[in-house]
């Protein structure tokens, strides 16, 4: 296929993922109502080629995360997705096939999760490509779940498993310290931990749940031990967690089972983008209802306490677990 000129790109690729009040993609800028009665939420996470995904994975699949780790944000503030906006950086090799498997990908989730493109940009780079989505949503006014609110006494949750995709982008890295558990895999085992990290699942269904009994949320992504000490720093809170509460997979239990000093990169990881979240403990019965109603499991971890220090994580006979860095970080 011939490459296009911007202006093709846009109307080829693009322009049929347009949303409502995107003109078509032929206007500089959008128009979105709020729903009535509603609050908009924004958020935004950018994709760098070789930090956040493989530059060989397949293109429908990157698009898929670029667009699904920003619903995920949208799900931990319990917004309901209205449609995103899409800064497209491509180095000087793409080609008109990969960007094809590339808008498809980002077509069918769009769909999928009913949040249109709105607009955005497209430029060429000397470096890596670069992906960028605003995600906008809307949430009943004043019913956003902010990060800060956690009280004492309060259960912290965590939805579906931890450390899958941690695992997953170990086995794709390969090195030779973790041959001795990672050959212990059985394939399904490593086919899942592989899917977790390159397609992660934002937990959307969660968002009535979440406004109806949480007081503080947000989304797993930088890791659990480190994400939960920036809900609970807010709070003035800490808390105490068995390790064996965190939910894992049976694809991860393989993987601990052969190798234990795992547990680090399960709890610090990242690229969970599950939701954690505080709970009232006598509202807990009924959050656990709502979010089974919706499809999801949820598993209490620990209860929030008041202090400053960072929450401890304990090993099965009680000691205190040390980590060499609690959260993925960039800098």
């Amino acid at each position: 296929m011939t490459r296009p000129s911007e202006d093709e790109l846009i109307a080829h690729f693009f322009a049929p993922l347009a949303g409502p009040g995107a003109f078509g993609l032929r206007d500089d800028a959008a128009i979105l109502a709020p729903p009535p009665g509603c609050d908009i939420v924004l958020t935004k996470d950018v994709l760098i080629g070789g930090v956040h995904f493989f530059p060989n994975d397949p293109p429908d699949c990157i698009a898929r995360k670029s667009l699904r780790v920003n619903l995920s944000d949208l799900a931990a503030k319990a917004a309901e997705p209205r449609g995103f906006l899409l800064g497209l950086a491509l180095p000087e090799d793409w080609t008109a096939d990969w960007l094809a498997d590339f808008a498809r990908g980002l077509g069918e989730d769009a769909a999928a999760y009913a949040c249109p493109l709105l607009g955005g940009d497209t430029v060429k780079t000397p470096g890596p490509l670069a992906i960028s989505v605003t995600a906008i949503g809307a949430v009943p006014s004043g019913r956003m779940v902010q990060r800060a609110g956690a009280a004492a006494g309060d259960l912290i949750y965590a939805t579906g498993t931890i450390g899958d995709a941690a695992l997953g982008l170990r086995l794709r890295l390969a090195a030779a310290d973790d041959r001795h558990w990672t050959s212990a895999l059985s394939p399904k085992a490593a086919a899942y931990l592989a899917d977790r990290y390159l397609l992660p699942q934002p937990r959307l269904a969660l968002r009535e749940a979440l406004r109806a009994y949480a007081h503080a949320a947000m989304d797993i992504s930088d890791g659990l031990a480190g994400d939960l000490v920036k809900m609970l720093r807010l709070a003035g809170m800490t808390a105490e967690i068995a390790a064996a509460a965190a939910p894992l997979s049976e694809a991860a239990r393989e993987a601990l089972e052969a190798e234990p000093t795992l547990i680090e990169t399960i709890l610090t990881g990242g690229d969970d983008y599950e939701i954690l979240c505080a709970v009232p403990p006598d509202r807990s019965l009924g959050f656990e209802a709502a979010a089974a109603s919706a499809g999801l499991t949820v598993s209490a971890i620990g209860t929030a306490l008041q202090g400053a220090a960072p929450p401890l994580f304990k090993d099965a006979e009680g000691q205190a677990l040390v980590f060499a860095k609690a959260s993925y970080q960039h800098f």
